[in-house]
């Protein structure tokens, strides 16, 4: 597949810095010459595309290379959005990353949201080592509910793969929803609105890791009315009749080790999936120089 885009991040004078940066239509990379205070060394990428969305056929292809002990992100300015289908045509986004050794790379989107009759498929690609960073946020919403579009896309399929330097598959994932099953998606997806996934990978995030599965299993203790088990060990009781909430996260590990953690997210709103990162990620700020998500 013809590249559409690809960006280089090495060290230069002691600081993380875009050596090369590409991009043609439909794709625009935007570089801010600064993101963040002047003592925090991390480049910020934002990507947009032209017209405000992907249209159908479009198909869009990335390639990154983060070099060895370089902080990016890799952001957008809005929700990417999923135009109509025409003639059952597929939007696709690929993007291949490499990550060098105690290298950071954060990938802090906003949501995707398909429009009715909509195909897209993305898929991304991470080349890691051991003691490389990942963060990876990847959500998308229900579509344009507030005119009334609830899941009504046709084609929604995201896949995240993650390996190590010797092609050793370390996480393997793929989310696809598709109108041709034996019910429709709004009525699979029991009224939520935004799934959403976060991947914290690295020993750079560790204090992270611990501090989101810490406050995701209290949520959800408080959420479905379970007794909680902090640290301590004390249970915490809780008598009030079961609810079905309107914010579930489940939380686990995977990797040697334990070296990565992955939450997944259920909501009926957007807003309360965006307070969920910005509280969840705030441990990130001295790392890439800015609240995510704020």
């Amino acid at each position: 597949m013809e590249r559409t885009g690809k960006v280089v991040v090495e060290k230069v004078g002691g600081k993380s810095t875009v050596t090369r940066c590409f991009s043609k239509y439909p794709l625009k990379f935007i570089v801010p010459s600064k993101a963040g205070p002047c003592k925090t060394d991390s480049v910020w990428i934002y990507s947009l595309t032209y017209g405000g969305g992907i249209v159908s056929g479009d198909s869009i292809s990335c390639e990154f290379e983060i070099g060895d002990g370089c902080t990016t992100v890799f952001t957008t300015q809005a929700s990417t959005k999923v135009y109509k289908s025409v003639g059952s045509r597929c939007s696709a986004q690929f993007l291949e990353v490499t990550v060098g050794s105690d290298a950071l790379l954060a990938i802090l989107p906003d949501p995707v949201t398909c429009f009715s009759t909509a195909r897209y498929s993305q898929k991304q690609v991470f080349r890691v080592l051991l003691d490389s960073n990942l963060v990876i946020v990847d959500w998308f919403t229900s579509g344009r509910h507030e005119s009334g579009e609830k899941w009504d896309f046709d084609l929604y399929k995201s896949t995240n793969n993650i390996f190590l330097d010797d092609n050793q598959p370390l996480f393997l994932d793929t989310v696809l929803l598709e109108q041709q099953s034996i019910s429709p998606i709004t009525e699979r997806m029991r009224g939520y609105q935004v799934i959403a996934m976060i991947i914290l990978l690295g020993p750079k995030l560790k204090h992270i890791q611990s501090e989101v599965q810490e406050n995701v299993k209290r949520m959800m203790s408080e959420q479905l009315h379970i007794p909680f088990t902090g640290l301590s060990g004390c249970a915490q009781s809780n008598s009030r009749h079961f609810t079905k909430p309107s914010f579930i996260a489940s939380c686990s590990v995977f990797g040697p080790k334990g070296i990565g953690v992955i939450v997944r997210v259920a909501a009926m709103t957007t807003e309360s999936v965006y307070k969920f990162l910005q509280h969840q990620l705030v441990g990130m700020e001295p790392l890439i120089g800015v609240l995510p998500y704020h």
